[in-house]
């Protein structure tokens, strides 16, 4: 399956929509990973630069020319260690 593969892909300058969140100001907006931690994504988004935490939203990558859809809690490793542990 398509997200399996980009849950140990490299995010860092990938495009992303945040689909759902617990914060209602965050659905539907979309910008560009410019940073990755174990526990959020800073996201350059209309030039500014907003920091998420992953595990409060469901994330849409264009991946392989489609899109797909992944829970942030399946994200939160350190981006050199999501390779070799995420599921």
């Amino acid at each position: 399956m398509g997200n399996n593969r980009i849950v140990k892909d490299e995010l860092m300058g990938r495009n992303v929509t945040i689909k759902e969140c617990t914060d209602p100001n965050w659905i539907n907006k979309s910008g560009k990973i410019i940073d990755e931690t174990k526990n959020t994504f800073l996201i350059e988004i209309e030039n500014q630069q907003k920091r998420i935490a992953k595990n409060t939203a469901i994330f849409e990558f264009e991946y392989d020319r489609k899109k797909t859809i992944v829970e942030g809690s399946r994200l939160v490793y350190r981006p050199e260690d999501r390779i070799k542990k995420a599921r």
